[in-house]
């Protein structure tokens, strides 16, 4: 039985900025149930209160509090930043439930910021080929879904693209269409307000813009629908 989202605990950042000043395994240990309490539960109640409520509007997107949740551990084993513990927790919601499919539902709660997100993210060579060829090929259908996702007040993220075109598509001139070619992903994002973060309300929030960024997720789906699959 999927627990009910009742909100995040009011000491949820607290912890957060206390996990991220002492950066210890002892005083993790020490106050794992005010972590379990306050912040990793809520998290888990949400996702899959979330999981139920995107099922009933026909998003496609799933999860649950064992699958979705990533560790609030670091891996240091290559990182030169050695610190055991993250500043926030998130999760992913997918159509299979999985962290590794594409076309998915993110949510972050963190020290420094909360949002969520919607989003193809670094999507494989193929399908990336394959949604600038449709950019290219078919710029109507793209200035479509731009001008739907501003209705629905959301703007592509540019974070992390390219500065030149990419081969093979150096003929694409005009600005909106090079610049969308240029990206190395497709996400839209929506901040939270952390004073939010502690009412069920946070439910019906993130499902209204989720709505929003469907047609984001359905131009996604359409393509990758002809990439043959590996």
């Amino acid at each position: 039985m999927a627990g009910v989202f009742n909100g995040f605990g009011q000491k949820a950042i607290p912890f957060l900025k206390a996990l991220d000043f002492h950066q210890s395994r002892e005083w993790f240990q020490e106050n794992r149930d005010l972590f379990e309490r306050e912040l990793r539960d809520p998290f888990g109640d949400l996702v899959e209160t979330l999981s139920e409520r995107f099922a009933g509007a026909g998003l496609g997107l799933r999860g649950d509090r064992k699958k979705s949740l990533f560790r609030i551990n670091r891996d240091v084993r290559f990182a030169k930043d050695k610190r055991p513990y993250n500043s926030h927790l998130s999760a992913i919601l997918s159509p299979d439930g999985t962290k590794m499919e594409q076309g998915v539902f993110f949510v972050y709660i963190g020290l420094e910021r909360c949002f969520a997100g919607v989003a193809w993210w670094q999507p494989g060579p193929a399908l990336l080929l394959a949604m600038r060829q449709t950019i290219a090929t078919r710029p109507g259908e793209f200035r479509t879904l731009i001008a739907t996702l501003k209705k629905g007040g959301l703007e592509l993220d540019t974070e992390g693209c390219m500065k030149r075109a990419p081969r093979g598509f150096e003929h694409v001139t005009e600005a909106d269409l090079a610049q969308a070619i240029r990206n190395r992903h497709f996400a839209v994002r929506h901040t939270i307000d952390p004073a939010g973060i502690h009412t069920p309300a946070l439910v019906d929030e993130l499902v209204d813009f989720t709505m929003r960024a469907k047609p984001l997720l359905d131009w996604g789906r359409a393509i990758e629908g002809k990439v043959p699959k590996d």
